[in-house]
């Protein structure tokens, strides 16, 4: 009875691993990219290794920017549907709600979560994509670097790729010598 138990416990725990990494791998595969505009800075986490912490140009915005405009800035925590449309080959702000939003025209939505608010007008919001682990030593990217980033109709975001100077994080990194 107990070998029972601990074996239907055991493949419980199995399938739900199995079940989290097909559902990733499929958002990876399956949903609409987009590109981004990112400005790296060069962290290094001591128990997980090197990393970029990207920033991009959606992170921050202001009061106006939100549908209907706001009055006071959202507290801390409070989850945001940032409305991207087409700019180029990027994409760009178009506004911003505390409400779910229905995206037209080539307008995709990501979800994010307010961080912080600054002197009553700007808008800090994250997204759970800012940070990118790196091969150790090579955290220091030199050049522009871009982000191709995996949005299914949820808004939750997962980086598909990183770019630097267009061409592929370990790519462009690979001749980096790690000390």
């Amino acid at each position: 009875m107990k070998l029972k138990l601990l074996s239907a416990v055991v493949a419980l725990q199995v399938l739900w691993i199995l079940v989290t990494a097909a559902s990733h791998e499929r958002v990876l595969r399956e949903a609409p990219t987009v590109l981004l505009r990112t400005a790296p800075v060069d962290p290094r986490d001591l128990i997980r290794g090197d990393y970029v912490t990207l920033g991009y140009d959606i992170s921050s915005m202001s009061k106006s920017s939100f549908v209907p405009m706001l009055v006071n800035a959202p507290e801390p925590g409070t989850e945001v549907y940032v409305v991207l449309e087409p700019n180029g080959k990027f994409h760009r702000l178009a506004y911003a709600s505390l409400a779910p939003v229905q995206p037209v025209n080539g307008q995709r939505v990501i979800r994010g979560t307010v961080a912080r608010s600054w002197g009553g007008e700007a808008v800090r919001i994250t997204y759970g994509i800012e940070k990118y682990f790196v091969r150790e030593g090579t955290g220091n990217p030199q050049g522009v670097v871009t982000v191709e980033v995996a949005l299914p109709a949820s808004g939750e975001p997962t980086i598909k790729e990183v770019f630097v100077n267009g061409r592929p994080y370990r790519e462009a990194m690979r001749n980096v010598r790690v000390p």
